[in-house]
This record gives structure tokens, C-alpha cells and sequence, in this order.
């Protein structure tokens, strides 16, 4: 009598659901968006069924919080590699690194990117993982201007803060730009991953050369713009 043949699973193995039911959901955000996400969904595509997930994860934004994490990871390994291929030696030129490692992620892991940045799709407060390293990354950026201060780059009473803010908002809409697909109307001339190269290097350059020219100057109060 013939041996009957059990039905093969989808990327399932014992021992690696979690995983599995991660990259199921990374496939579903990349072929419908994050409403396509359901843990059934996952469930169903990881081949086992639809109560076993909810062991891992008892939500929808409990899972796209794991993917998150699995973002957060390599956001970290990207960052890490950038500054490793620079010269340490040089604040500057490492604080600039860190946001190169960042655009490098975001354009090589669109669907991560677009995962861990909407806070609405994702618990970032409960995880210790998420928030951990996303402080280390900033702690890094004020050591690194704290060091550049300490050598002269910087005014003696720049704004850290500010700065860190004002940089981390600058690599996030370029890939934001990247990812939504808008450098052909805004930029057609170059590659999106060279043109976010050369913009990070003029911010960074502007940034420590503006830093103490606008560090004496106050800010307007808020409304008090141009009228007429």
C-alpha cells in the first residue's frame, strides 16, 4: 500500500512560529498594506490554524509591534555598520554616518519603515526592545555632538536637543520622500539613494556651519511672520 504524503506547510517548522507569522505579516503589509493584516491572516498563511498565533500574539498591533521590533533591530545593525565604516575620530563625520545608516535602512526595508514609524499601528511604549535602542541611537547623536562642541564644531551653547530633533526629522522625510515614491517630481536628476546622500551631506555641513552665526539669535514668537 502507498504511503500517503502529509500535506507540506508554508515556511512553518516546529519551534519557529513566531518568526513565521512575522513574515507573514511583512507579505500582507506589502500586498494590501497594514488593513490587509489580521493574525488569522498570518495564522492561514503560516499553514496552522487561526487560534494557534495568538500563543505569540494576542492582536494585530501586539504582531506589527514584533515587526517593529525586528525593525528596530536592523535599524541598529544598519547604524552600527555606518559608523563602523567612518572615521571615529570625527564626531561630525559620525553623527552624519548615523543618519546615512538610517536612509540605508529605510530604502533597503520599505515595508519595515513604514511598520515602526505609524505609532497608531504599533504599541512603541510597552516595548522594551523599541524604545531601548531607539534611545541609544539618540544618545549616541548628543554624545557625538557633545564631542564635536568639545572640538570647536559647534557653538559653545548650541541647542543638542534641537539639533538631534532637527536632523532626525530631516532623514525621516527623506525617506518618507524615498518610500511614498516623490523623488521623481522632486528630484528626477539623480538615483533617490544618491540624491538622500547629498542632501544629509549639505544639512550637516549647513548645520555646524549656521550652528554659531544662529545660536545668539532669538526666535520670533510664534505668528509673528510676514502679514499683508
Amino acid at each position: 500500500m502507498a504511503n500517503a504524503k502529509t500535506p507540506r506547510r508554508t515556511g512553518y517548522h516546529h519551534g519557529n512560529l513566531r518568526d513565521t507569522l512575522i513574515d507573514a505579516a511583512i507579505q500582507l503589509v506589502e500586498e494590501g498594506g497594514p488593513d490587509n493584516v489580521s493574525v488569522r491572516e498570518a495564522a492561514k498563511r503560516a499553514g496552522v490554524s487561526p487560534g494557534a498565533p495568538f500563543r505569540h500574539f494576542q492582536s494585530k498591533t501586539a504582531l506589527l509591534t514584533a515587526v517593529a521590533e525586528q525593525a528596530m533591530n536592523r535599524l541598529t545593525e544598519a547604524v552600527a555598520n555606518a559608523l563602523s565604516a567612518v572615521d571615529s575620530a570625527d564626531p561630525i563625520v559620525a553623527f552624519e554616518a548615523i543618519g546615512q545608516g538610517y536612509l540605508e535602512w529605510a530604502i533597503a526595508n520599505p515595508t519595515h519603515f513604514q511598520i515602526i514609524s505609524s505609532r497608531t499601528l504599533i504599541d512603541f511604549d510597552a516595548s522594551d526592545s523599541l524604545r531601548g535602542q531607539n534611545e541609544a541611537i539618540r544618545r549616541k547623536m548628543i554624545d557625538l555632538l557633545t564631542q564635536a562642541q568639545h572640538q570647536g564644531q559647534l557653538a559653545a551653547n548650541a541647542d543638542f536637543d534641537h539639533l538631534v530633533l532637527a536632523a532626525r526629522a530631516f532623514v525621516y522625510g527623506l525617506a518618507r520622500m524615498v518610500v511614498d515614491g516623490h523623488f521623481p517630481e522632486w528630484h528626477p536628476s539623480e538615483p533617490p539613494s544618491l540624491a538622500v546622500r547629498k542632501a544629509l551631506h549639505l544639512f550637516i555641513s549647513r548645520m555646524t556651519n549656521l550652528s554659531e552665526a544662529r545660536s545668539q539669535k532669538p526666535l520670533p514668537p510664534l505668528g509673528s511672520g510676514p502679514t499683508g
